[in-house]
C-alpha cells in the first residue's frame, strides 16, 4: 500500500512538472513575440506612448472613437469631461483619463499633419507645402 502511494506521487510530481516546463516554454515564446512586435513597431511610437502616457488606441477606446477626425474628437471630449466633472458627481480620474486621450490623439494628429506637409522626396516649400518637382519655393 505505502508503494503505490509513493508512485502516485512520483507520478503526479512528473506530471505537473512536466506541465510547468511546458508552461514555462509557451510563456517564453510569447514574450519573444511580443518582444518582435514592439521592435518592429519602432522606437518612436514607444517613446511618444512613453511620454504621453498612453497609446492611440487606448486613447482612441477612452474617447470612443474610430477614426482620427477633429470634430468628432472634439466634441467626445467635451461631453466626457463635462460629465466626469468633480462639482457634477463625476470622477476626476476620468477626467484625467479623457483629457490625456485628447492629449495623445492632439499629438498624432499634429505628427500627421507635419507628415502630409512632407513629399515623398522629403522636401517641403518655405511656407510647409511641397512643390510639385520636389523642389522649395
Amino acid at each position: 500500500m505505502a508503494k503505490f502511494i509513493a508512485q502516485m506521487i512520483v507520478i503526479g510530481a512528473q506530471v505537473v512538472g512536466r506541465a510547468f516546463t511546458q508552461a514555462l516554454r509557451q510563456e517564453f515564446a510569447s514574450s519573444q513575440a511580443a518582444r518582435k512586435v514592439a521592435d518592429s513597431t519602432g522606437t518612436k511610437e514607444a517613446a511618444r506612448n512613453s511620454l504621453l502616457g498612453m497609446s492611440l488606441s487606448e486613447a482612441k477606446k477612452v474617447l470612443n472613437i474610430q477614426k482620427l477626425d477633429p470634430e468628432l474628437i472634439q466634441k467626445s471630449f467635451d461631453h466626457l469631461f463635462k460629465v466626469n466633472d468633480k462639482t457634477a458627481g463625476g470622477s476626476f480620474y476620468l477626467q484625467s483619463k479623457v483629457y490625456r486621450a485628447k492629449e495623445r490623439i492632439d499629438a498624432e494628429i499634429s505628427k500627421d499633419a507635419k507628415s502630409d506637409n512632407v513629399n515623398s522626396d522629403g522636401k517641403t516649400s518655405s511656407d510647409g507645402k511641397a512643390t510639385s518637382d520636389g523642389k522649395t519655393e
